[in-house]
């Protein structure tokens, strides 16, 4: 069976809904299990709407990139640094000498 992701509009109205019809109609109706319900009920009593909102896709999504970005970024810095110190070994063997801002 393929997960379902909830809105908040849609908790919220299987909660209020369960205060009119039961718990276990409720669940039956919208096709929730009991321990999702549960878990989203504890969640509003202690939290309200907040503990409902949705916000791991947003942050997910956004991390994911961070990541990526820093990943490319670290690869682009390594690169140069190797470069780098190709041409100061390079310059050392043209000049002989060790410190290549001397010349």
């Amino acid at each position: 069976m393929k997960y379902k992701k909830w809105s908040l509009e849609e908790k919220l109205k299987i909660l209020s809904t369960s205060e009119e019809i039961g718990i276990v109609e409720t669940c039956r109706k919208y096709k929730v299990s009991t321990g999702t319900f549960y878990s989203w009920k504890k969640k509003y009593d202690t939290q309200g709407e907040a503990g409902l909102k949705v916000t791991y896709d947003t942050r997910s999504k956004e991390l994911k990139q961070s990541e990526e970005e820093n990943r490319i970024l670290r690869k682009l810095l390594s690169n140069k640094e190797i470069e780098l110190e190709v041409q100061r070994e390079l310059l050392k063997k043209k000049f002989g000498t060790s410190d290549p801002r001397k010349i």
